[in-house]
């Protein structure tokens, strides 16, 4: 709990970052080294207190150490990108991003059985990819990374964070050729404030419904977590969560409907459902 509570923390300062830094670059630069502190971290606990199960070891190198990890890919990514970008024309930028571009797609081709697993959501070989006993039997595959500490890394740990950043460096590509098509040239758009619709529910259905729409896949495809997603939604709704790890915590806690608020908007469909069949 205790490295997951460290890990959740990064997103909030991931987004102090972007929210305070000048540029791309400057950004890279301060996410990957608070990315890089905390795996220390991660590591130095891990070689002092272990693990209390095989699942823990499995949680903690599947989701928890994966939440720095995948953010480091992605921005080591973004750094190498961006001192290799071509500054001159127009044509010279596109053919740089193509070949990137089909790079990144190669990977996904190379490793498409992996990506199959992952996306489907399988836990049948978790114990051969995310724990340290396998590292003989299952070799490492990801390219880049010759050596790795067999007792911080498992198998498919790194190919996991390589994975997911990925997915990110693709999305981050193609707004890169959109801008550039339209002569932005990485400059932002300015767009008008949405307004925001009032938030009529509670706050522990509005962690409920956030939740939720993770779990399902929102914000997977640009690598954003839950307080990245829950940004996102109060730009729309007028609501200030509060507490929203601990009110998930409370959330699972329930003795009776854990999606309670879930349950609730799925009744109110039903009986609209029936009244326009009447």
């Amino acid at each position: 709990m205790k490295l997951l509570l460290l890990a959740q923390n990064l997103e909030n300062q991931l987004l102090e970052i972007k929210e305070n830094s000048k540029n791309i670059m400057q950004r890279s630069n301060r996410s990957i080294l608070i990315c890089t502190k905390l795996l220390g971290s991660f590591k130095k606990e891990i070689a002092k207190n272990g693990f209390k199960s095989i699942s823990d070891e499995i949680f903690f190198f599947k989701y928890t150490k994966q939440i720095p990890l995948k953010q480091l890919i992605y921005f080591s990514e973004i750094r190498s990108f961006e001192i290799q970008f071509p500054k001159t024309d127009k044509d010279s930028q596109l053919k740089f991003l193509k070949r990137k571009m089909q790079k990144v797609n190669r990977f996904f081709i190379y490793n498409l059985d992996f990506g199959r697993y992952v996306d489907s959501g399988a836990t049948n070989f978790d114990k051969e990819y995310y724990t340290r006993d396998y590292l003989d039997t299952f070799h490492i595959t990801t390219s880049k990374f010759y050596f790795q500490d067999p007792e911080f890394c498992t198998p498919r740990d790194m190919l996991l964070g390589k994975y997911r950043a990925y997915y990110s460096l693709l999305h981050y590509m193609d707004a890169k050729k959109r801008n550039i098509k339209n002569n932005l040239n990485g400059k932002l758009v300015t767009t008008q404030p949405v307004e925001k619709m009032h938030w009529p529910f509670s706050n522990t259905d509005y962690v409920e419904l956030v939740y939720a729409l993770c779990a399902k896949g929102l914000g997977k495809q640009n690598n954003q977590g839950i307080l990245q997603v829950s940004k996102k939604l109060q730009q729309l709704f007028d609501v200030e969560p509060k507490d929203i790890y601990k009110t998930y915590q409370d959330i699972k806690n329930r003795k009776n409907s854990r999606t309670l608020f879930l349950d609730q908007l799925s009744t109110s469909l039903l009986i609209e459902m029936d009244k326009s069949e009447e």
